[in-house]
């Protein structure tokens, strides 16, 4: 039995005022299908009441109406409980304003700021591919942040980091096939990831619960855990099951409008609390998949 998570108890997240469908990046997406205003005010409210409800702390960051997809909080910047933030360096243009108010919000609330490469011109990565877990940061890296990302993420703030390559257009972000549990459980849906990276999953999570195909694409894994609570878009019977047994008490939402746009409950939270001192390592370690 692994130990609660040491965070997910205080949250970043953008109330979607200006959430729509104006350009495809993902899979998911298409401007022929827009999300309901008032049906997505309704579902973001009732994520942000879960969490509360769950004794965590929530966050809200105005959304820039150049910025549809800023609702997706988790892409703005990897935080730490030390109060450091690594900005994202999106992949696509449409998202770069983005950081312009994540680096204010920061900032504005004591965190001290780096970026990627400095200033954000070098390799892109986006916040949404990091997880702090076992004695790592893993990191997924391929559609969207670039492996060079890793180096620096490692050297700079001297970290165990952990690569898996995303092999899977539609699980563009690690945090589709891969969410903690515990301190040993973690969904996972290895087909998302290369030959190499199945292979690393065995040794990064202890106690994988392996999703089918139906559940990882009912973003299953986009789910977040607050305390004894996992808060999910989707929970088939078997995973209840798995998750009661682990002691949580599982919430399920409907997020379906987010869904819309390539993301979920964990795509709509940034978690501001990663605990950096457990994979701190003098000079940084980067273990990529062999």
């Amino acid at each position: 039995m692994g130990q609660p998570l040491e965070w997910g108890r205080r949250y970043l997240m953008v109330r979607p005022d200006h959430f729509r469908i104006d350009y495809v990046i993902n899979p998911y997406m298409s401007t022929q299908d827009q999300p309901d205003p008032a049906l997505t005010l309704k579902q973001w409210e009732s994520l942000r009441q879960a969490i509360v409800d769950a004794g965590g702390q929530v966050e809200v960051l105005a959304q820039r109406a150049d910025s549809p997809d800023m609702v997706y909080a988790m892409n703005l910047g990897l935080a730490a409980a030390d109060g450091r933030a690594m900005l994202s360096h999106m992949r696509f243009d449409p998202r770069r304003k983005e950081s312009l108010s994540a680096a204010e919000w920061f900032a504005g609330h004591g965190f001290r700021l780096d970026r990627i490469g400095g200033e954000g011109v070098g390799p892109h990565f986006e916040s949404g591919d990091a997880f702090v877990f076992g004695d790592s940061l893993v990191v997924g890296y391929g559609p969207r942040t670039e492996a060079d990302a890793l180096k620096h993420l490692a050297t700079g703030w001297n970290l165990r980091v952990r690569g898996l390559r995303i092999a899977h257009e539609g699980m563009y972000h690690l945090d589709l096939p891969f969410c903690p549990v515990d301190s040993t459980h973690a969904m996972v849906y290895p087909p998302a990831f290369d030959a190499a990276s199945q292979a690393e999953l065995s040794g990064i999570v202890p106690d994988p619960i392996v999703l089918t195909d139906e559940e990882a694409f009912a973003f299953t894994a986009n789910s977040i855990v607050v305390g004894e609570t996992i808060i999910m878009p989707a929970c088939s019977p078997r995973l209840r099951e798995v998750f009661e047994g682990l002691g949580l008490r599982v919430v399920v939402l409907d997020l379906s409008e987010f869904h819309k746009g390539g993301g979920s409950a964990r795509c709509l939270t940034n978690p501001l609390d990663f605990p950096l001192a457990p994979i701190t390592v003098p000079g940084g370690e980067l273990l990529l998949p062999a």
